[in-house]
C-alpha cells in the first residue's frame, strides 16, 4: 500500500506595488520554488512608479512614463499571479481581502499599500493646491504651472507667472531644483521675460532638511536663490484659497498670492490602514522588529504605511518613510516569509544607511553618502547612481539601462 501525502501551498498576498511591496514580489520569485507558495499582487495600477522621480514630472523635466514600468517587467508571471485592482477591505481575522475585482484570501499578507498626501487639517489645501504624490498628481501640478503661463498672455496678471510651494522639505526642495531648470525655458517658449517669474518656498519650520547640516542647507539655499527661488522660512501656513496661501507672520495673517500652489510638505500613510488596524497614526502602524504586527504573525507591514521603530524605550522613533528603507523592509520580508515557510526564525530588521542626497536639479545637489558630505555636481552625479541602483535592484540591468538616469 502506498501512502500519498499532499501539501496544500501557501496563499502569500501583497497588497501594493511600491518600492517595497514590488522589493517584496521580486525577492520571492526568486527565492521560492513553484511548489512553494502560490503568490498574488495586487495593485490598482498596472504600473509602478518611482516616487522620488515624482518632483522632476510635476516641473516638467522629465515625461511622467519616464518614472514609470509595468509590473509585468519585472515579475516572473509563471511564478506571481498580478491583479490590477483597488484593495477596499482588509479583514485579518478571515484572513481574505476585498477589492473591487473580487475578494482574495490568504495565509500570509504583506500590507505595503503606500502613502497619499497630508494637508494636517490646513483649511483648504486639499481643494486649493495640487500635490505630488503620483504620476496623475504630478502631471496635474505641471500643467496648472502651463495652464497659467498660457493664461498671462492675456490677463497679464502677475499672479499666472507666481509658484507657491509649500514645504522646504525633501521633496519641496528637490521640485524647486527641478523648477529653476523648466521654468526659464517654459519662460522662453510663451516670450515671458524670466525675471517676472515669482517661485516662492513657505515652510512653518524653523530650519529646512533637518536631515542635513547647516553648511550643506546653506549650501542649498544660497543655490536656489542664486536662481530667483524666495524662502519664507519658519512661515505655518494657516490656510489656502484661490488666491494662494494665507500665512502667519508675527502673529499676523498675510495673503500671499499665486495661481499657481503646490503642496508638497506631508504624506500620510493609506488611509485603509485605520480602517483595517488599530493603534494606527496618520496611515502608519508600529511593526515589531520582525516587521509582523502584534497579534497577527501571518501579517508583515512595509513601506509607507508601517512605522518601524529606530531605538528602544523612550528613545524609539519610527524610521522615515524613504525609498532605501522600503526596499530594505522588502528584503527583509521576503526572507522572513521563507524563514516561515521552512520553520525558522525570523529575523528582525536593521536598516544599512547608505546616505541620502537631495538632488538642486541635473547638476547640483546636497547630500550624506557613506557618512561623507558632498555637494555640487558630484552629489547630482551620485544622485543619479542611487535612482538608477534602485530601478536595478528591482528591475535588473535591462531596466536600469532603459529607464536608468545615464543615457
Amino acid at each position: 500500500m502506498t501512502l500519498i501525502m499532499s501539501f496544500e501551498r501557501k496563499k502569500i498576498l501583497v497588497l501594493g506595488a511600491g518600492y517595497a511591496g514590488l522589493t517584496t514580489v521580486t525577492r520571492l520569485q526568486k527565492t521560492l520554488g513553484f511548489q512553494d507558495a502560490d503568490i498574488t499582487l495586487i495593485n490598482k495600477n498596472e504600473y509602478h512608479y518611482e516616487s522620488t522621480w515624482l518632483h522632476q514630472v510635476a516641473a516638467g523635466t522629465i515625461h511622467w512614463e519616464e518614472a514609470t514600468y509595468p509590473i509585468t517587467k519585472v515579475i516572473n508571471t509563471q511564478k506571481v499571479r498580478f491583479v490590477p485592482a483597488e484593495v477596499t477591505a482588509i479583514h485579518r481575522d478571515e484572513q481574505r481581502v476585498e477589492t473591487n475585482q473580487g475578494e482574495f484570501e490568504y495565509d500570509i499578507l504583506v500590507v505595503a499599500l503606500g502613502f497619499e498626501s497630508e494637508s494636517f487639517g490646513i483649511d483648504g489645501m486639499d481643494q486649493y493646491a495640487e500635490t505630488i504624490t503620483s504620476p496623475e498628481t504630478a502631471v496635474a501640478a505641471r500643467q496648472e504651472i502651463e495652464r497659467n503661463f498660457i493664461n498671462y498672455k492675456n490677463s497679464k496678471d502677475p499672479r499666472d507667472l507666481s509658484i507657491l510651494v509649500g514645504g522646504a522639505g525633501y521633496t519641496g526642495v528637490e521640485f524647486l531644483g527641478e523648477l529653476i531648470e523648466s521654468i526659464p525655458e517654459l519662460a522662453k517658449q510663451h516670450n515671458i521675460d524670466y525675471d517676472d517669474v515669482k517661485i516662492t518656498c513657505v515652510e512653518a519650520a524653523p530650519s529646512m532638511l533637518p536631515m542635513f547640516s547647516d553648511e550643506l542647507t546653506q549650501y542649498a539655499v544660497d543655490f536656489l536663490e542664486s536662481k530667483g527661488v524666495e524662502f519664507k522660512i519658519g512661515t505655518p501656513i494657516v490656510a489656502a484659497n484661490e488666491k494662494g496661501f494665507v500665512v502667519k507672520v508675527d502673529d499676523e495673517e498675510t495673503q500671499l498670492e499665486a495661481s499657481s500652489v503646490i503642496w508638497t510638505a506631508g504624506v500620510r500613510g493609506n488611509s485603509l490602514m485605520e480602517e483595517s488596524f488599530e493603534g494606527v497614526k496618520r496611515g502608519r502602524i508600529v511593526t515589531n522588529p520582525d516587521l509582523t504586527i502584534d497579534g497577527y504573525d501571518n501579517i508583515f507591514v512595509i513601506g509607507d504605511v508601517a512605522a518601524v521603530m529606530n531605538g528602544e524605550g523612550e528613545n524609539a522613533r519610527p524610521h522615515p518613510t524613504t525609498a532605501q528603507i522600503a526596499m530594505q523592509l522588502g528584503e527583509l520580508t521576503a526572507k522572513n516569509i521563507k524563514n516561515k515557510l521552512n520553520g525558522d526564525r525570523l529575523e528582525t530588521f536593521e536598516f544599512d544607511d547608505k546616505g541620502t542626497v537631495c538632488s538642486l536639479g541635473a547638476d547640483e545637489g546636497i547630500g550624506v553618502v557613506f557618512n561623507r558630505e558632498v555637494k555640487g555636481a558630484r552629489a547630482a552625479f551620485l544622485k543619479r547612481v542611487i535612482d538608477t541602483r534602485a530601478v536595478f535592484k528591482i528591475g535588473g540591468p535591462f531596466l536600469a539601462y532603459s529607464k536608468g538616469k545615464f543615457l
